[in-house]
């Protein structure tokens, strides 16, 4: 079983980061910062005046990491699988999820908890509950 280190001061100011962005987003374009919903209007048929806004957002997510390595010369440890099939399963369900629960994580768990919306509410309970059940599988019922 991998250990992962928990870096509160880290956790801390990334969480600040993304309060203050998703409040600057909502109080300049009136948008909630839902990554899902940025991504899927970057293609054709959504053309209207929030391309660039959606463009610079994405940019944002991409630039995250070799700025968070320049500025504290720490690299950014993850891990990813090399299995295609799980890859692309990941995928298709974390896409299905998005579009059945009519948003992502960031969109209902942090701008949507933060306006006390119901629905948000729901999904976060829904997909906070969904992954505590995989974890436990994977890491104690499967012994992966």
């Amino acid at each position: 079983m991998t250990a992962t280190e928990f870096t509160p001061h880290a956790s801390i100011v990334g969480g600040i980061l993304i309060g203050v962005a998703a409040v600057l987003l909502m109080a300049f374009t009136g948008r909630i910062a839902g990554v899902s919903g940025f991504v899927s209007r970057l293609l054709p048929p959504y053309a209207d005046d929030q391309t660039i806004v959606r463009v610079m957002f994405v940019a944002g997510l991409v630039a995250a990491a070799p700025l968070y390595t320049f500025f504290t010369g720490a690299g950014v440890a993850h891990a990813v699988t090399v299995n295609a099939a799980l890859l692309i399963a990941g995928g298709l369900l974390v896409g299905f999820g998005s579009v059945t629960g009519s948003g992502c994580t960031s969109g209902h768990g942090v701008c949507g908890i933060a306006r006390l919306s119901a629905r948000s509410l729901a999904a976060t309970a829904t997909f906070m509950s969904t992954a505590f059940v995989t974890v436990f599988i994977l890491r104690h019922v499967s012994g992966g």
